[in-house]
């Protein structure tokens, strides 16, 4: 089966390498946005199988971005994973207080990504 996944970063390179992995290693379908709000509004016209979301990005960040994913009836049931640089306890358990579906963290092996993602999400 085809996943559609929807990144969300605001750094290009990490964008680039994610889609790169999951299209080439997983067959994925993949579309990135740059920002919160970008992803947000993808993630309303083109509702992904999961959604990858960096933590930290200017304006909006992906807490925000979550929060604002799952106040949506039509983004509500969307699977997150968080993408974070920040992995200490007590950031871990924050994160997951807010009803994520994994925590996978920066910098990420690209060639192990498609497998984290389908762990995550109990799709092996």
């Amino acid at each position: 089966m085809t996943r559609k996944i929807l990144i969300i970063d605001d750094e290009c390179d990490i964008q680039a390498v994610a889609q790169l992995a999951l299209e080439v290693v997983a067959g994925w379908t993949v579309a990135t946005a740059s920002s919160g709000l970008e992803g947000l509004e993808l993630a309303l016209h083109e509702p992904p199988d999961a959604i990858l979301l960096d933590v930290m990005m200017p304006d909006m960040d992906g807490i925000m971005t979550l929060k604002a994913l799952r106040s949506n009836p039509r983004t509500s049931m969307i699977p997150v994973i968080l993408m974070t640089a920040k992995t200490q306890l007590a950031d871990r358990e924050r994160f997951a207080k807010l009803g994520i579906s994994g925590l996978i963290s920066k910098p990420f092996k690209a060639m192990q990504l498609s497998e984290q993602i389908s762990l995550a999400l109990s799709w092996i």
